[in-house]
C-alpha cells in the first residue's frame, strides 16, 4: 500500500518520489550518454594558418589553414580550409562560395596514408603545386620560390575582369627559405 500511495502521491502532486541513492545512479549512468555527442562532434580542429592569397581587387584575402586532429594529424575529412577574411569590410570571415571553390580559389587534396602530409593542386594556375607538412611543430605550406624549396607566406594575384572573364596577369609568390631563413620572391606570369 505504501508503493501505491507514493505513485499516487507522484501522479497527483508531481512531485519526485525516487530515493536520493537511485537518482544518483540514474544521472551517472545517463550523463554520459548525454554528454558523449557534445564533447566529441562539437569542438572544430584546431588550425595551423598555412597561408594566404591577397588580390588587387581590394583588401579582402583568401586564408589558407591545415585542420588537425586532437592527435595532431591533418583531419581525414578537411585536411585543408580555405576561407575568406573580408579586411575591406569589416574583417569578417566568410565561406568561399561554390563559383569561388571551383574556378578560383579552390584546390584538389590529397592526403598521405600517415595523415602528416597533403598536396595541394591549386584550381587557379599558380605554377606549382603547394605541399602541407609538419615542420616542428606547426603545419606549413611548401613551394619552390625562386628556384629554393620554401615556406609560403603569401600569394598576391594580378588579375582583370570580373567574375567569370577574370585573368589573371601575374602571380607573385612571397616566402622563406626552408634551409637559410632567407626571404623569397618570385614573379609569374601563367
Amino acid at each position: 500500500s505504501r508503493l501505491i500511495s507514493a505513485r499516487h502521491l507522484h501522479v497527483r502532486t508531481g512531485q519526485d518520489v525516487m530515493k536520493p541513492g537511485l537518482s544518483r545512479i540514474l544521472i551517472g549512468l545517463l550523463a554520459p550518454v548525454l554528454l558523449y555527442p557534445a564533447t566529441v562532434h562539437g569542438d572544430e580542429p584546431s588550425r595551423d594558418a598555412l597561408f594566404h592569397i591577397e588580390r588587387n581587387k581590394n583588401a579582402n584575402i583568401v586564408q589558407y589553414d591545415a585542420r588537425l586532429t586532437a592527435s595532431g594529424l591533418l583531419d581525414r575529412k578537411e585536411p585543408v580550409a580555405a576561407y575568406w577574411i573580408r579586411h575591406a569590410e569589416q574583417g569578417q570571415v566568410k565561406k568561399l562560395s561554390w563559383l569561388q571553390r571551383k574556378f578560383a580559389y579552390g584546390f584538389k587534396v590529397k592526403l598521405d596514408r600517415e595523415q602528416n602530409t597533403a598536396t595541394l593542386d591549386m584550381v587557379v594556375n599558380l605554377g606549382r603545386t603547394i605541399l602541407v607538412r609538419r615542420d616542428g611543430q606547426d603545419y606549413k605550406a611548401i613551394a619552390d620560390i625562386d628556384g629554393q624549396t620554401s615556406y609560403v607566406d603569401k600569394v598576391f594575384i594580378h588579375a582583370r575582369g570580373k567574375g567569370l572573364t577574370t585573368r589573371v596577369n601575374y602571380i607573385e609568390w612571397y616566402g622563406h627559405s626552408v634551409h637559410s631563413g632567407e626571404e623569397l620572391y618570385e614573379r609569374f606570369s601563367p
